[in-house]
């Protein structure tokens, strides 16, 4: 099994140009299912996860060509089956979001219950109570989730917490539902808005994603057409981060600088100058080291849990005292102790890590816990004293799109080396 192999090479410099959204593109993708004629994607990234989700669509019997440039076909007419086998989804708990478009246009399907990041409990019944809202008959056995309706009916569902895949998947079974669909208490994130204008692009009848409360118009069909996933907000503030670390300066090319804003507030409180434009975004931190910040995760628009990691790293090397709390994931702080291990004086208090900065890391062998910490002990090597080796870095090529490369460019000593 590959691994990480990072020195310490000084402060980086340059530009970095921005893939697509990983969790943009995944219920893009499933979204598909729902067209009754070729869909064609572009600005997908290169991702082990997209490549299980290609996986699992052939397996459901679309075709599905790759172009250059990254671009996906899905030709979903020739969908011939309805069940998403254990072996394919548990590795990536977007898995589950099939479920939806199966439900709605073949009126079954036999999903079985994902995985993922071992990050905590990412329960389906939000999924399952709205399903049923929306007329489908729902039992979990077996390890499934076996889903089977007629013609399913518009209806409002009040989401007890907010889940974004929660949200994507009833949406999107509602696109053909019969009536009116209202959402409440819906995710907010920019993916959530991206998957609603791509279904408005086939014909399906949004409005209010990006906001609290959703609104499905039914509709009895949607037709081919072609979409750009947008770009990668987590991928652009890992890099960002990695500016503010290494005392260096990165700008961020062809992304949303508003998709950053909570991401960008911290940064610029721990001393970085932040500039930007249309589509891109600077941090420049040269000369000096930065100091802690206190945060708390919480759904968009406040700070992303996918960031929280990589803020993490941060402020084990940061000048200062800072408190970083998780709140959406219960299990989401197994990369501190490996930090740890590479000398951050880091303390684990419930669902928050204190820290007090240290001057110098010192590089070790360290073992990704799940896909943002991977990303945190990335950040924690370009910046420590000797060799760090990550290991399990398959959780890394699920959402980063050659991050050895890329970084490479911006002046990181990395490279990918046999386990």
């Amino acid at each position: 099994m590959d691994k990480l192999e990072i020195k310490c090479a000084g402060p980086l410099d340059g530009r970095v140009t921005i893939s697509g959204a990983k969790n943009a593109a995944l219920p893009i993708l499933a979204g598909s299912l729902l067209s009754d004629s070729p869909v064609v994607l572009a600005n997908v990234p290169h991702l082990n996860d997209v490549t299980t989700t290609v996986k699992l669509l052939r397996r459901l019997g679309a075709e599905v060509t790759v172009h250059d440039g990254m671009e996906l076909e899905v030709n979903p007419s020739t969908i011939n089956d309805f069940n998403a086998p254990y072996e394919l989804v548990k590795t990536m708990r977007a898995s589950v979001l099939v479920l939806g478009p199966l439900l709605a246009r073949y009126g079954r399907a036999d999903v079985s219950l994902p995985g993922g990041c071992a990050i905590g409990a990412r329960p389906v019944d939000l999924h399952v109570a709205g399903f049923k809202s929306l007329g489908a008959d729902i039992r979990i056995e077996d390890g499934y989730i076996r889903a089977r309706c007629g013609q399913l009916s518009g209806a409002r569902i009040i989401l007890d917490t907010v889940t974004v895949t929660g949200t994507e998947n009833l949406m999107m079974a509602a696109v053909l539902a019969k009536g009116e669909t209202r959402i409440e208490n819906a995710a907010r994130e920019p993916e959530v808005a991206d998957l609603a204008n791509f279904l408005n692009g086939l014909g399906a009848r949004i409005s209010g994603a990006g906001t609290a409360t959703i609104v499905v118009q039914g509709v009895e069909r949607l037709s081919g057409g072609r979409y750009r996933v947008l770009p990668d907000r987590i991928e652009a503030g890992t890099y960002l981060v990695a500016a503010a670390i290494s005392r260096g300066r990165v700008r961020v090319t062809g992304v949303v600088p508003t998709h950053l804003d909570a991401v960008l507030a911290k940064l610029a409180e721990a001393g970085a100058r932040i500039t930007q434009g249309v589509d891109w975004v600077e941090a420049d931190m040269r000369g000096r080291r930065p100091k802690a910040v206190d945060l708390t995760t919480s759904p968009y628009p406040g700070f992303p849990t996918d960031m929280q990691a990589q803020f993490c790293a941060l402020n084990a090397v940061a000048e200062g005292a800072g408190s970083i709390t998780e709140q959406v994931f219960e299990n989401r702080l197994m990369h501190a102790v490996e930090l740890q291990r590479m000398g951050a004086d880091l303390r684990i208090r419930g669902n928050t890590v204190l820290s007090h900065g240290v001057e110098q890391l010192t590089g070790a062998p360290v073992m990704a816990t799940d896909l943002r910490a991977s990303a945190s002990l990335v950040l924690a090597g370009l910046v420590a004293q000797g060799t760090t080796h990550v290991e399990r870095i398959y959780h890394i090529d699920r959402g980063y799109e050659c991050i050895e490369e890329k970084l490479g460019l911006l002046g990181a000593s990395i490279r990918r080396i046999p386990g």
